[in-house]
């Protein structure tokens, strides 16, 4: 199927497809008309739309929003960005075929979505970060067709989030196309899931048990006879393994096929150390012919948490540590991302060495998933119950909604290690308690391999609200909102020593720091809420607070907030507002010191890095040089002089020197075990003190 422009209409033209053909996705991107307002009967065909705006869809309506902020600590109002209805239309020529079903399929639409086409209401979605489908066969009409759909983004006391310490981008900003799928099908309509559900449900010695759990649907006026085929392909696309189960359904019948396979001698997924992913390909077959079909990712692996807090990966221990990324976006353009953008920020982090990233605070887009198991990078991924919640039925159906949205999309995702059930719930009821026993009992009912977990703060460590999950972090910011870095390792001991057999993470730690701001020394901790954020500081904090959890294996999971600097309306602090400024890395991808802190610890890869290089301008004469490295020794010189050895200890290594006056370069190496030589350098200029 393909389509293309035609004086403003979108043309679908079946090239290929037949009524035994196999499904064909069809991407409805160009030819969209927006408005930015309510507009009162602009589902109608005949509405007069010739004034709206020309835009491709994905799209977002508060793509310029994001240097909007203010932070209640100081008594400002939070940045003002528009929350509210908008409307999209697009006209399309069609001609449908005899034995054709149509889907139309959303990737997101924040935070509630009301669809019709020709005028008729299709369906409604709530909730901003799932993908979502419509059955529109027989609504399609052969020759033009007009597909309206409202977008609202204001609060809504029935959706979550609603809170949070980041933007919501309103708008259809992840793709919309029209799947066409034969008669006789796989159930791709399952919470906009594949109709495959592929595990490991065993390790043995030179062996795995897989299973599969194949959907399909019959939407044709008689009985049918089929079988379901599915193979298991390794990458070069050999099948390993196959299974064939005969299904016979009624006319408008639903059926599974449950079926075991045996996998001699597999090849594991192993993290970063080796991501081997196989694929899981149902064919459905009927009458020798087949009429649908599609696949999966397999990782052959499992994961555990044991009660002393040790994970487990493919039954052995795994130290899981990295950064949380909030929803992927870029500057000026929101949550409107190419693939491209997708891989390079997970990239960055694979690069430090990180073996986890969690998810914050909602169900990000499937390519972050996919890459993230070519990478072998384990997932943590929540649902968007973030802060506040309301106590209503409706909510909390809404919620658990998300929740089965997200399973079924990324059940098959090998890197999705834990389902996430919210993050730092307030208030500790009847009502909040039952919003999360029922989360963790949907997630553990649709999925009983995986563990659950929860973020938790803000109330009593061991109130009840944070022992509903197989497991239990904390996010927790000592020597940034309360206290010092140094309070963290007391507070986990005795966290743990009154939990015991509890499994206990950090789901959440950091600070600050703006690489603008440069003061090596820091005279004084900076201000949360302040206009000043040193680098330095933030690369500091990191430090105390690494080597405090690495003497720690108890904690489970450690997660760096935040991998990348993102926008937040809450915020306005540091060096502009609208920006939560946490990140590890700027908003336009510049690593800051504490990266390479991180990545000196993490990454097994050779690395030498000189810190505070951004300080250009000092201020006094003696300064002590420091480097990241996971070397063994550092050699510094100054100006030219001679080579001075320092052994590392941590991963750093330092050395006090005496600025000339006027320009100074700052020299580093370090040997490999390889012997390749890794070289850095840095200019300082000393003036007056």
């Amino acid at each position: 199927m393909t389509g293309y422009l035609k004086k403003g209409l979108l043309w679908l033209a079946a090239m290929t497809i037949t009524p035994a053909a196999l499904a064909q996705e069809l991407p409805l991107a160009q030819g969209w008309r927006f408005l930015k307002e309510d507009a009162k009967g602009a589902e109608r065909p005949g509405f007069d739309d010739a004034g709206w705006a020309r835009v491709a869809v994905p799209h977002t309506y508060n793509a310029g929003d994001t240097r909007r902020g203010g932070t209640k600590a100081r008594s400002e109002p939070a940045g003002d960005y528009y929350r509210g209805p908008a409307w999209y239309r697009l006209k399309l020529e069609h001609k449908p075929l005899p034995g054709t079903r149509y889907l139309l399929h959303f990737g997101g639409a924040t935070l509630k979505a009301d669809v019709w086409l020709n005028g008729e209401k299709i369906g409604s979605h709530a909730g901003g970060y799932a993908a979502f489908r419509f059955d529109v066969t027989g609504k399609l009409r052969a020759g033009g067709n007009l597909l309206a759909v409202r977008v609202d983004n204001a609060r809504n006391p029935h959706i979550p989030p609603l809170n949070g310490d980041f933007n919501i981008f309103g708008g259809l900003y992840r793709e919309v196309k029209l799947i066409a799928t034969p008669e006789l099908h796989l159930d791709r309509l399952d919470h906009a899931g594949p109709g495959i559900k592929a595990r490991t449900e065993a390790l043995g010695k030179g062996s795995a048990t897989i299973g599969a759990t194949v959907a399909v649907f019959n939407d044709r006026a008689v009985p049918a006879s089929f079988q379901v085929v599915t193979r298991i392909l390794d990458v070069q696309g050999k099948a390993v393994a196959i299974q064939r189960s005969p299904l016979t359904l009624a006319p408008g019948a639903r059926g599974t096929a449950e079926q075991r396979f045996a996998l001699k001698a597999p090849k594991l997924w192993e993290g970063r150390k080796s991501p081997y992913l196989y694929r899981v390909k149902s064919d459905v077959v009927a009458n020798g012919q087949v009429v649908d079909s599609q696949s999966v990712p397999l990782g052959v692996r499992t994961v555990a948490i044991t009660p002393d807090g040790t994970f487990l990966l493919n039954g052995k221990p795994y130290r899981l540590h990295g950064v949380n990324l909030q929803h992927p976006t870029r500057f000026g353009r929101g949550p409107i991302v190419t693939r491209a953008e997708i891989d390079e920020d997970l990239q960055l982090f694979a690069d430090m060495g990180v073996t986890g990233i969690r998810l914050a605070h909602m169900q990000h887009p499937p390519r972050v998933y996919e890459r993230a198991d070519e990478l072998g990078i384990l997932i943590l991924t929540e649902v968007p119950l973030v802060d506040d919640h309301d106590q209503s039925d409706a909510f909390r159906g809404n919620v658990v909604q998300q929740m089965r949205e997200l399973i079924a999309q990324h059940y098959n995702n090998p890197s999705v290690a834990l389902w996430g059930l919210g993050n730092e719930i307030r208030k500790s009821d009847p009502a909040s308690n039952r919003i999360l026993a029922e989360l963790n009992s949907t997630a553990k009912t649709l999925d009983p391999l995986r563990p659950t977990t929860y973020a938790h703060c803000c109330i009593d460590d061991r109130d009840p609200i944070a022992l509903h999950s197989d497991t239990v972090s904390y996010n927790r910011y000592f020597g940034w909102y309360l206290g010092k870095p140094e309070d963290f390792g007391p507070w986990a001991d005795d966290l743990h020593a009154r939990l015991p057999g509890r499994p206990i993470g950090v789901s959440e730690y950091g600070a600050g720091a703006s690489i603008l701001h440069q003061e090596d020394p820091v005279v004084k901790p900076p201000k949360h809420n302040g206009d000043w954020h040193p680098e330095q500081y933030q690369t500091d904090f990191h430090i105390k607070y690494w080597l405090a959890m690495k003497q720690r294996p108890f904690l489970w999971s450690t997660f760096v907030w935040v991998g990348i600097d993102f926008p937040s309306f809450k915020r306005n602090e540091g060096d502009r507002p609208g920006i939560n400024d946490k990140g590890l890395v700027t908003e336009d991808r510049k690593p800051k010191d504490a990266y390479f802190w991180y990545q000196a610890n993490w990454s097994d890869k050779p690395m030498l890095h000189l810190a505070s290089r951004r300080d250009v301008n000092r201020r006094t004469s003696q300064v002590k040089v420091m480097a990241f490295s996971n070397q063994p020794l550092v050699e510094f010189r100054l100006n030219g002089g001679a080579w001075r050895s320092v052994p590392v200890a941590d991963r750093i290594a330092t050395w006090t020197i005496e600025l000339a006056r006027g320009e100074n370069r700052v020299e580093a190496r370090a040997r490999t075990a390889g012997g390749a030589m890794l070289n850095d350098a840095v200019s300082w200029t000393y003036a007056t003190p």
